[in-house]
């Protein structure tokens, strides 16, 4: 196992910035996720860490070491991509075996490490066939098998799911997380997948335009998103975020008479999870809304709905016979609620 550290790094390109002065530590044995929309520098991130780019600025740490100006092969590491990058002409055992023939280690250890990659990862059947003769799933287990015959103490994945069905992609997700877990590897894994992120990571780095937005564990970030950006990245559907309007009593969500007090007169933002809003009788604690559209789900029913001015999403669970037009009540609990400010974003403590 070996931790991984950035200090101040930044990237850019003449006037583009991909990376700005990004700060964080990933545990050794630890599965951490750099997250994020297109764009916002996870995958350059990673390139750093892997070393096929270099920093403009700043230094990294792998196992104690400065390896801020060494090349990949120096720094101890694999790495899957998301096109995998399997050689057609090969075999899956010859695919496999391809970074240790490189880097001429002892012949004496190849069929053995090979029999315990194929074994780890269902693959003792398919050695001698072509990528072309594999399905998609099985296209990355044999990345991963050349990745972890390395030995390397860290792995590098950049959105290796991302070319595979969402059934598969669920199935993967479970396989990686497990077999991360077994041989007890550092794993730094780049998905613009936040269901990616919540379902395997330790930690969940949040990338926005180059920055980090926020580094927390996953429940964390669902719980406590320290801005409205992170509130919305994480959790499906996203976070309702209602403007508010300065009332003599309070603040009133737009456009409406619902009346929240005691915060002042800051025009803030309510957010909202679709989870804890619920369908409610006419109470004094419940709201007037007006239903806009209807999802069904299966399990749950997602609800669009307004109060006054302002759209949001319920996501309530079994199925509603409802349609657009008809009236609702809509409650929520107080601890439920988030206030975020709209000019810079921040949560409200």
């Amino acid at each position: 196992m070996a931790a991984i550290s950035l200090q101040g790094v930044c990237k850019h390109w003449g006037e583009a910035q991909a990376v700005r002065n990004i700060d964080f530590e990933v545990k050794a044995g630890q599965f951490t996720v750099l997250l994020g929309p297109s764009g916002c520098g996870k995958s350059t991130t990673l390139r750093l860490i892997a070393g096929l780019d270099k920093p403009s600025s700043g230094s990294i740490h792998i196992g104690g070491r400065d390896v801020t100006q060494l090349p990949p092969a120096q720094r101890k590491i694999s790495m899957v991509f998301q096109s995998y990058a399997l050689f057609p002409h090969l075999s899956v055992r010859d695919n496999i075996l391809f970074g240790v023939r490189v880097r001429k280690e002892p012949r004496a250890g190849y069929e053995t490490r090979l029999k315990r990659v194929a074994d780890i990862l269902g693959l003792a059947h398919l050695l001698e066939r072509r990528p072309a003769q594999l399905s998609g799933g099985q296209q990355q287990r044999v990345a991963l098998g050349r990745a972890i015959i390395a030995d390397a103490p860290v792995c590098l994945m950049d959105e290796p799911l991302s070319n595979l069905d969402a059934q598969l992609r669920q199935e993967m997700r479970r396989e990686i997380r497990a077999l991360q877990q077994q041989l007890n590897m550092t794993m730094v894994y780049v998905t613009h997948d936040q269901t990616e992120a919540m379902s395997m990571a330790d930690q969940v780095i949040l990338l926005r335009e180059g920055r980090i937005e926020q580094d927390a564990a996953p429940a964390d970030l669902y719980a406590q998103p320290a801005t409205a950006f992170a509130a919305r990245f994480i959790g499906t559907p996203p976070m309702n975020l209602l403007p508010l309007e300065p009332h003599a009593e309070g603040l009133v969500i737009s456009g409406s008479d619902v009346i929240l007090r005691d915060l002042g007169q800051t025009p803030w933002q309510l957010g909202l999870r679709p989870e804890h809003i619920r369908l409610a009788d006419a109470s004094d604690s419940s709201v007037p809304a007006v239903v806009e559209t209807v999802e069904y789900f299966g399990a749950d029913t997602i609800i669009g709905a307004r109060i006054g001015a302002a759209s949001l999403l319920v996501r309530a669970p079994g199925q509603h016979r409802l349609g657009a037009g008809d009236p609702v009540r809509l409650a929520w609990d107080a601890r439920d609620q988030y206030f975020f400010d709209p000019a810079s974003g921040l949560r409200r403590p």
